[in-house]
């Protein structure tokens, strides 16, 4: 399982301040596919054509099963991750984000704001998160399943076979 985390943040591109959402977004991830998980990680600033270049990189080079960003999902006038994201996507899956603001809506009454989205992009299943590193925890516990699920679906495995039959994910 290769799993690419891209943080978009303009501060911590710069140097500013260390990058907190991307680590966490590894230890969820190691806790959710176990420590055979292999990652590749990105920093980018709040841009859109290099969010989608690094996107691409990610699962077109580098092979990534999973792609999981973290950052630029508000509507700040930065926030252009869900934007750069459908410039690449193949297919949207829309109920991950659905998912993501019903679950820290009972918590954030400003979840709503939100604007992460997820889709595909050939065998590769790409995640936006919202940058704060609770909000990618609770998040990624919320996703899990579907994950997990969509990553089967997308290497030609059967989410619902037993499991000693599956490719370990």
């Amino acid at each position: 399982m290769k799993i690419g985390r891209l943080t978009i943040s303009d501060r911590a591109s710069a140097g500013l301040y260390a990058d907190r959402s991307g680590p966490e977004i590894e230890a969820v991830l190691r806790e959710v596919f176990g420590p055979e998980a292999q990652f590749v990680a990105a920093l980018v600033p709040d841009e859109a054509n290099l969010i989608a270049a690094r996107l691409r990189e990610l699962a077109d080079t580098a092979g990534c099963d999973l792609i999981v960003t973290t950052g630029g999902t508000g509507i700040g006038p930065r926030d252009v991750t869900p934007e750069a994201t459908r410039a690449v996507l193949e297919r949207e899956l829309p109920g991950f984000g659905e998912a993501m603001r019903l679950a820290a809506l009972a918590r954030v009454k400003t979840a709503i704001l939100s604007r992460a989205t997820a889709g595909t992009r050939g065998r590769t299943l790409i995640v936006n998160l919202p940058g704060k590193p609770t909000a990618v925890r609770e998040c990624l516990e919320t996703l899990a399943p579907a994950i997990r699920e969509a990553v089967a679906h997308l290497r030609g495995e059967d989410p619902h076979a037993p499991a000693q039959t599956l490719t370990p994910v």
